[in-house]
């Protein structure tokens, strides 16, 4: 089993979904204190000039962060680290029925074997990162008033290591998603991706560009509709709407839909608030995302829209304009998480250190239905 060490991209990703950075190319295959320093000349009383001020009042900022990444999250298994999955390869052909056609002294065959096409596919590639940190107790109790006052410092510090676990989490089933997408955009036939400025324009003899069609009405009820029709075309059996061309089909109840959050308010805002029968022109049942990879520095629609990334298969792929994505719920996920926690007491320093371990498996399988809307504008 290839276990891949991740935390340098879990810290690079970090930045991004904290806006710290814009959105960079990423390649699947500080925090900074502001506050004036105890030792400046600004901490001391105003009648002697030495004595230092005192500290009134201690507040923890401990806020847990329970993040919203997509619900793609699968079980795991305690042993054995392949996960296999069987299909049927292609559909049984049709023979002659020779029920109705007897002919006295004719021999019909019955023995003849017929094999069937079953294939199995292997996922084998885990990943891993860890978060260390150091606790000392009897060195930062002369900080504190109160045992109470010690324990809500430690359990701040809890709080922000269990919040960059999270967010670092968060993003990585991001990028299971992103990696997916990257992988189906290089569709020509239109099926898998489909570029819904360009279908609005052409059958509406329309010229609107991709900055400004999400803010369309017209478009917004367009893509509605289009969206909706690529559900029910996934609900019935074909081999159009995975990249291996397989023989599939995605009922509704395994249907998974994800929105970019602003193309999905905008269609609450500018299209359901004036409409009388909201049931003909909302968007599907989706879960939402504010951003695909990344906020950029000022969550503009060609940052939150976009993805950057080098994916599995080796190819580069930087778009933007990204709305929503259609899969099947098992095209994509993550499976196998293991969270764990290990310790170690230094008892010459008297300090322990813990590390918070992370293990997880994120898959795609191409040969499952996916289906990736964008704009773009027509070159």
């Amino acid at each position: 089993m290839k276990v891949e060490q991740i935390y340098q991209i879990t810290n690079d990703i970090t930045k991004e979904v904290l806006g710290e950075t814009a959105v960079v190319n990423e390649d699947l295959s500080n925090i900074v204190d502001i506050g004036i320093q105890l030792t400046d000349q600004n901490n001391i009383d105003n009648y002697v000039r030495t004595l230092p001020d005192h500290i009134g009042k201690v507040v923890m900022v401990d806020r847990p962060y329970e993040g919203g990444a997509p619900s793609v999250m699968m079980d795991g298994w305690e042993y054995g680290s392949i996960l296999e999955k069987v299909t049927y390869e292609n559909l049984p052909e049709a023979t002659e029925n020779e029920t109705w056609e007897l002919t006295d002294g004719a021999v019909y065959e019955q023995d003849t074997f017929y094999k069937p096409e079953v294939s199995a596919k292997f996922f084998n590639k885990r990943t891993t990162f860890e978060i260390p940190m150091s606790f000392a107790y009897r060195q930062v109790k002369s900080a504190f008033d109160s045992v109470s006052q010690l324990n809500s410092f430690f359990s701040m510090i809890e709080t922000a290591i269990r919040t960059s676990l999270t967010v670092k989490n968060e993003a990585l089933v991001e990028r299971t998603i992103n990696n997916m997408i990257s992988e189906t955009l290089g569709d020509l036939s239109g099926n898998r991706a489909v570029n819904l400025l360009t279908l609005y324009n052409t059958r509406f003899s329309e010229n609107l560009t991709a900055d400004v069609a999400i803010y369309t009405p017209e478009f917004i009820r367009f893509a509605a509709f289009y969206i909706g029709l690529v559900s029910d075309r996934i609900a019935k059996i074909s081999t159009l709407f995975n990249a291996g061309g397989k023989v599939r089909h995605t009922p509704k109840s395994r249907q998974h839909i994800v929105m970019l959050s602003e193309f999905a308010a905008a269609a609450d805002t500018y299209l359901q608030a004036d409409t009388w029968h909201n049931e003909y022109t909302k968007l599907p049942t989706a879960e939402r995302v504010a951003y695909w990879q990344g906020s950029g520095l000022d969550f503009a629609f060609g940052s939150t829209s976009a993805i950057d990334v080098k994916n599995s298969s080796g190819a580069t792929v930087n778009q933007d304009g990204i709305l929503a994505v259609l899969f099947d719920r098992f095209a994509l996920g993550v499976c196998n998480m293991n969270q764990r926690v290990t310790s170690h007491n230094n008892a010459k320093a008297e300090f322990y250190n813990n590390w918070y371990k992370v293990d997880a498996g994120y898959f795609n399988d191409l040969n499952e239905n996916f289906v990736v809307f964008y704009v773009a504008d027509q070159t």
